[in-house]
């Protein structure tokens, strides 16, 4: 039984001019914020974080492979993770093809993510990607940048404060805990790991700038702030359906996991 309105073709003409207007709103709106964002204020990094490469070693000013313009997206992926986080793998299914794109306007992309560089690589042979990723196991560049605990406490820091991700209160608040929706035991469960345990890792994305010896933080988003590399998402929001997340089941899964 079909529950959505039924109209004419004049119908529908009516109803689309007006959404079309709210339309060109939101992408006048969306022009405005990406200037907000390219004017914030950059912070000059002062430590030398080091990561495990395919090349070796390598500090984050030699990431940006020679270019200007950095942008990491931090995927989670622990150490003790058994798999890479399914819905981090469902947004990192892009990256291979928009690289050689981003490259032509002076920017390199990366993942970075806490666990060893040997699991990171393995994973990446089994989902077929491509894309450089570097390991941030023995560095504190997570737990700087908002994306990881640190083993010796549980405190959010700034980063995290400031973009308002509610995710690590729930390692030291049972209450919390128990009143995760399914998706997310689900989605932990698919890491080999309980829902403490998963979210000791968070995801995000943050954008670098290099400049002779200097290196400046200019960006870092979170939780929703990271959907716009979701790009199934804006093509579900064009289906009759949309998203069709009403029972707040996981429906993500790794591109070789579905029937």
């Amino acid at each position: 039984m079909i529950e959505q309105k039924l109209g004419t073709r004049e119908d529908w003409l009516a109803a689309r001019a007006q959404l079309l207007v709210r339309e060109k709103e939101h992408t006048r709106l969306g022009d405005d914020i990406a200037r907000q964002r390219r004017e914030l204020p950059w912070v000059r990094l002062d430590k030398e974080y080091r990561f495990d490469t395919e090349d070796g070693v390598r500090t984050l000013a030699e990431l940006f492979d020679g270019r200007s313009q950095l942008i990491v997206y931090h995927f989670m992926f622990g150490p003790n993770y058994e798999a890479g986080c399914a819905t981090c793998s469902s947004t990192a299914d892009s990256f291979n093809g928009v690289l050689p794109h981003l490259a032509a306007r002076d920017v390199t992309m990366i993942c970075i993510s806490h666990a060893p560089l040997e699991k990171l690589l393995a994973y990446r042979r089994r989902m077929g990607w491509s894309f450089n990723w570097a390991s941030s196991y023995e560095s504190d560049f997570n737990v700087d940048f908002g994306v990881s605990v640190a083993d010796e406490a549980h405190e959010v820091g700034p980063l995290l404060e400031a973009n308002e991700v509610a995710a690590f209160p729930l390692l030291s608040d049972p209450g919390v805990r128990e009143s995760m929706p399914p998706m997310v035991t689900e989605n932990a469960a698919a890491t080999g790991l309980d829902v403490v345990g998963y979210f000791r890792e968070g995801h995000g994305v943050s954008t670098f700038a290099h400049d002779g010896d200097s290196v400046y933080h200019c960006y870092s988003s979170y939780a929703r702030g990271t959907e716009f590399l979701m790009g199934y998402y804006a093509i579900l929001d064009r289906t009759p359906r949309g998203r069709d997340e009403g029972d707040a089941r996981m429906w993500l899964r790794r591109h070789d996991e579905y029937n």
